[in-house]
Formats: C-alpha cells, structure tokens, sequence
C-alpha cells in the first residue's frame, strides 16, 4: 500500500459474549492490519434496540496486557471491576479500565436503555507497562466547534483540546461530528498513523470513500487530515491514531502476551479464580469460563511492513 492511499477495512460480524448475546462489528484486529498506534481492537455496535437483542449482558472476564476505552453514542452501561469500580458509561463521556497484570470486570446495559448504541476499543500495553496494576479513568469531554464540526477529544490532543486521561504510549481519541456537506481539515501529528471509523453518513477520508462501520487508515507522515461529509445530514466518525506500535503481541480471548506461554498462564490463572484477577462484586450471575486453548501454538501479530 502506497503511504498516500487510504487502506479501507471493512467490518466482520462478531457475538458479544457468547452466540446468543448481541452482534458487533469488528474492524481491529484483522489479517490486513493488527494496530492503528496501540489501538488493537475496535468493535462497532448499534443503534440495538434492546428490546429485540436482549442488550449488553457480559459475565465476569478477565484481561491482561491492554486497556480498554469505552465510548457510546446512545444508552447507557453498568460497569463493575475487581478494582472495586462502579461506575456508568454515558454517551460523549469515556471510561478507561486498565488491565496490565490482570483485571476482571462486567458490562450490563442498564433497565432503562432502550437503544444502545457505540464502540468498545482496546490499546496494546508496551511491554515495559504490560503488567501496570489495575486503574480505572473516566472523564467527559467538552464539545469543541472547529469549522464544520464538532469534537469531543476522550484521548490525546487534537485541535488544541488535550484530555486528561493517562495511557502508556500517546494515542489520539474523538469523537468527531461532521456538519452535513462539509469539509473539515484537522491538523495532525505526522508521527501518527490514523484510523477513522464511520458511524453513519456518506464520508470521504482524504477522498476516498468509507461507508459506515468501515475504517479508513492514514499511514503516517499526514500533517492533516480531511474529512468530508457528502450526506445530507451530520456525520458521525471516531478518529483513532498513535505513533506505530512496533512491538509484537499474542492476542487470545481477552488476553495480550508477547507470547503463547504468556496467554497459557493468564487463562491457567482466571480457570483457578487466581488473586491476579480478583473478583468482581455485584454481578448476579456466574463468571465468563475461558474457551479451550487452539491446537497449535498462538503467534504473534504485528502490522504487514509498509512498502
């Protein structure tokens, strides 16, 4: 791929949770591209109306080696960890979790959701940080015009608007509202590679076409970025960006290793309830159990090298 194109990825359908739970699309990882930055999972779900898909419903599970970034359009979701968190996730407000070591927490679409509507992302821990303890950060960013859309910055900087939220490497997060047939350039480090998911609307990333749920990457080297909202009514899109990640990871179930020992132990450790994840208060039923391990060694992912 030339550094100047933009590499379109479409989205595979995906259970949350389980066969019968809700359906989710997933743009990150895939064999085309494992990371944008530290970004190493990205999944799109929504507008669900929860009458019809049950909603969120996730048991007990355990993560290791990431951070996960929770950020919803409409609805509302319970979170409990064993840090000790109760905390929500509202629409333009985003909630943090840190997993290095090993954390465990649930997701519960709350009694008086009706649609529920969003993105659920993860972030690769460097390895010197992939056993930080376990943290949780939450903040709501403020809306913030530029000409021809709105931003609500949940990481990083963009636009002058910097968020308070700590991660290990540096990352770019937004939310970014697209005025209905209007074109906005937005500055950008040219040491970041780019990922922006479209939500809804007819959208161009430096001209080329995305259509909703799919994700447009921008190799680095851009100093902007121009999005391009064809449609007739506002555009809604995720910016996603970092420096390239150039670490190799194992990726299993909710695990990140550097290798297939790492994920062997961490789903050992969740099987016999081990102190490294805890427990998780509050949630009425039982904890998620890990799926058997492949028949073959787990190799490590990284991103195809750039031409």
């Amino acid at each position: 791929m030339d550094d100047t194109e933009v590499q379109v990825l479409t989205a595979r359908d995906v259970p949350l949770g389980g066969p019968r739970a809700m359906t989710v699309r997933r743009t990150l990882p895939q064999r085309a591209r494992t990371l944008i930055g530290a970004w190493c999972f990205a999944d799109h779900y929504g507008p669900d109306r929860v009458a019809d898909s049950g909603g969120m419903d996730v048991a007990p599970h355990p993560h290791t080696g990431l951070q996960t970034v929770s950020w919803l359009f409409a609805g509302e979701i319970e979170h409990r960890d064993s840090l000790g968190t109760h905390a929500f996730v509202r629409p333009g407000e985003v909630n943090l979790m840190t997993g290095g070591h090993g954390i465990a927490h649930t997701e519960v679409s709350t009694p008086g959701t009706t649609v529920l509507h969003g993105v659920q992302l993860w972030v690769a821990l460097p390895d010197a940080h992939r056993h930080a303890p376990r943290a949780f950060q939450h903040h709501a960013p403020r809306p913030l015009r530029v000409d021809g859309a709105e931003l609500r910055v949940f990481l990083g900087t963009l636009a002058g608007e910097t968020s308070p939220v700590s991660t290990f490497t540096p990352l770019l997060g937004a939310e970014v509202l697209i005025d209905a047939g209007t074109t906005v350039t937005l500055d950008v480090d040219p040491e970041f590679e780019h990922g922006l998911l479209v939500d809804e609307g007819d959208v161009r990333l430096d001209g080329t076409p995305l259509k909703p749920a799919e994700l447009g990457y921008a190799a680095p080297g851009r100093t902007a970025l121009s999005l391009t909202n064809h449609s007739g009514r506002t555009a809604r899109t995720v910016l996603l960006g970092g420096p390239p990640f150039e670490e190799e990871i194992v990726m299993w179930w909710n695990f990140i290793g550097r290798d297939h020992q790492d994920i062997v132990e961490a789903r050992e450790e969740w099987e016999r309830a081990s102190d490294r994840f805890g427990a998780v208060d509050g949630y009425p039923g039982a904890r998620l159990p890990a799926p058997a391990l492949p028949n073959a060694v787990i190799t490590p992912r990284k991103n195809p090298p750039r031409p």
